[in-house]
């Protein structure tokens, strides 16, 4: 581990910065709980979920959730999502006109931003792949500044380039159009990329997600890292996702990655086992 692959809460340099002392809070509180719930897999933390085991004795691993919520065959479930806003579904009519992992998917989260100079430095770097993508730019993603697309990057990717506000990313992640996706390496991102198959290419911007990348990059194989935000890198690393070698090893590792996901949450796996063992501690009092 680099000392740039930490959390950044934990890389500050202030005593009084309040994430830092929000989590060591909680690290804290650890040692009061009766269990500790995971959205993960043993198979993809295995190393250290038993690092974990060691300080804990109580660890569920139930997940992924995405995967074991569209298990369930309650259709008022469906109706449960985690978007934090509203979903333009005609990216998936767009994607529908395209050919299979041909489209690079680029979305950001919900509440990560960037500047105007990164934001303008990705367009172009997108634009000069001259690859097809959808890119999900919400309204608040440029700090201070309301979102403004140069006319000359507008009339450049007219005819192979979608910009939507928001998207159900599950649905698009799982489309046959999608080839990679361009991610700041949040955890659910994380998972849903892993329980579609699909490489990722990460830019971290703050949290846990620079350990995410680490791990996506080094220990899972199915990502390449952003380091330096300049047109010509997002230019280089997308087109080495979409068409390079490195690119197909990622791919077969992501598909390997959605196989093990699908057994962790399958009937009768081991995140079915937890669940069900969680829910008779906490029938039975003990939790």
């Amino acid at each position: 581990m680099r000392l740039r692959d930490f959390p950044s809460f934990i890389r500050t340099t202030d005593p009084n910065d309040i994430m830092l002392n929000f989590f060591i809070n909680e690290t804290e509180r650890i040692s009061k709980a009766s269990a500790i719930v995971l959205n993960t897999f043993d198979a993809f933390e295995h190393n250290a979920l038993n690092a974990l085991s060691a300080i804990h004795p109580h660890i569920y691993t139930i997940g992924p959730l995405q995967l074991m919520l569209n298990n369930r065959i309650d259709e008022n479930l469906k109706s449960i999502g985690s978007n934090l806003w509203k979903e333009d579904l005609s990216c998936i009519e767009w994607l529908d006109t395209k050919e299979s992992n041909s489209v690079v998917y680029v979305n950001f989260g919900s509440i990560t931003v960037m500047n105007f100079d990164q934001f303008i430095e990705m367009a172009w770097g997108l634009a000069n792949t001259k690859k097809q993508f959808l890119w999900i730019i919400r309204p608040d993603l440029i700090t201070g500044d309301s979102v403004k697309l140069p006319e000359d990057f507008l009339s450049e990717i007219k005819d192979r380039g979608m910009i939507a506000s928001w998207c159900p990313q599950e649905k698009v992640l799982k489309h046959c159009a999608i080839g990679g996706f361009l991610t700041h390496s949040g955890w659910n991102s994380t998972l849903d990329s892993v329980c579609a198959g699909v490489p990722v290419l990460c830019w971290a911007f703050f949290a846990e997600q620079q350990t995410n990348c680490r791990y996506s990059c080094i220990e899972w194989e199915m990502g390449m890292e952003i380091v330096d935000l300049k047109r010509n890198e997002v230019e280089i690393l997308v087109r080495e996702l979409m068409d390079g070698e490195k690119g197909k090893k990622m791919k077969l590792k992501a598909m390997n990655w959605k196989e093990e996901a699908e057994k962790a949450a399958s009937p009768g796996s081991s995140s079915c086992i937890n669940l069900n063992n969680v829910l008779n501690e906490v029938a039975n009092g003990r939790i």
